[in-house]
């Protein structure tokens, strides 16, 4: 079976990693757990992971600290902030910091799922959208050098 992406699930609850990172694998990702910020910092690899589930509130090093230093080393990853003490100061400085979404526990299943599809498919638009600019670009440098290339051309048959 091909898997749909490469994704970590960090929280201190072992429960709780354990019920998303079985739900997720029969959705068809791998999975990778970490028990902590600082347990996810060590596992971590540039371009390793498509998403990041974590909680917010660990020991160590929390969901907002491990957000910023993933975000240090790769700002593509999409990066899901999970917890059970929401607020709105701590979802929107999630936010602001780079979290796609904040979900509040206790979640549902098939909420999570939605929002993970949510995610995948707002970056898959993104690289779209770059791809685009990129031959946008590639098109609008190339028509001057056509357009000399005539003109050196005209003047060679004359």
């Amino acid at each position: 079976m091909s898997k749909n992406g490469r994704v970590m699930v960090v929280d201190d609850e072992e429960n709780i990693r354990e019920v998303l990172s079985n739900y997720l694998d029969s959705l068809g990702y791998e999975v990778v757990t970490a028990s902590d910020g600082e347990d996810a910092l060590r596992k971590f690899e540039i371009g390793g992971y498509d998403l990041i589930i974590s909680d917010l509130l660990m020991p160590t090093i929390d969901g907002l600290e491990l957000l910023k230093a993933v975000r240090e080393k790769d700002r593509d990853v999409i990066f899901l902030m999970i917890t059970g003490y929401p607020s709105i100061e701590t979802a929107v400085d999630a936010i602001k910091q780079g979290a796609y979404d904040y979900i509040t526990k206790p979640f549902h299943m098939e909420d999570v799922k939605i929002r993970i599809e949510r995610s995948f498919e707002k970056k898959n638009l993104r690289d779209r959208l770059s791809t685009i600019q990129g031959f946008v670009w590639a098109l609008l440098f190339s028509i001057p050098v056509w357009l000399i290339l005539g003109i050196i051309l005209a003047k060679l048959l004359k």
